[in-house]
């Protein structure tokens, strides 16, 4: 692990970075009201009993030529100039309405980008949002943020990503789908 100085204050340690055998692909996270919009109007991916994966494929910036002012290719869409960075982009949406306590929703969103930092070099460079879209059983997960409930979250993440990431059949003219 390598510590960060302040410049001003020799002696004073202001963070730490991870050893660079240790960090995975970082994935940019969302951030304005109009990112998840656009994110969700992408479509949905992939789907869970709880929750649902929604994503918005972003298209690079089109490269201009070296003599010219004009970008070659289409402009950029007002959906994909919100997101500055070609990248991998994710959001998690848990509403209060399918986990009523906020330490449940802290844990699930922990568990959504924990989750999604293992799959971050298989996603596209797109827009990604995870969705809760039904509660828990309250019955079988009495506390707020047990281990059962933290498994079940991420057992059930792992397969939402894993199905985003699987490529689609891909289906010969004529064939029954």
């Amino acid at each position: 692990m390598r510590l960060i100085q302040s410049p001003g204050l020799p002696g004073r340690l202001i963070g730490a970075l991870e050893n660079s055998a240790t960090q995975g692909s970082e994935v940019q996270r969302m951030k304005t009201r109009p990112q998840f919009q656009a994110a969700l109007a992408g479509g949905t991916v992939s789907r869970t009993s709880h929750f649902a994966l929604h994503r918005l494929t972003l298209v690079a910036s089109a490269t201009a030529s070296p003599g010219m002012n004009t970008p070659l290719g289409p402009e950029l869409s007002e959906e994909q100039a919100l997101f500055g960075v070609f990248d991998v982009w994710l959001g998690a949406m848990v509403p209060k309405r399918w986990a009523r306590r906020a330490v449940t929703r802290n844990a699930i969103k922990r568990q959504i980008y924990n989750v999604s930092a293992n799959f971050a070099d298989a996603l596209p460079c797109a827009a990604h949002v995870v969705r809760l879209r039904s509660e828990f059983d309250r019955k079988q997960f009495i506390s707020a943020s047990s281990d059962a409930l933290k498994a079940a979250v991420r057992t059930e993440l792992e397969q939402l990503f894993a199905r985003a990431v699987m490529p689609s059949p891909v289906r010969r003219t004529g064939e029954a789908p």
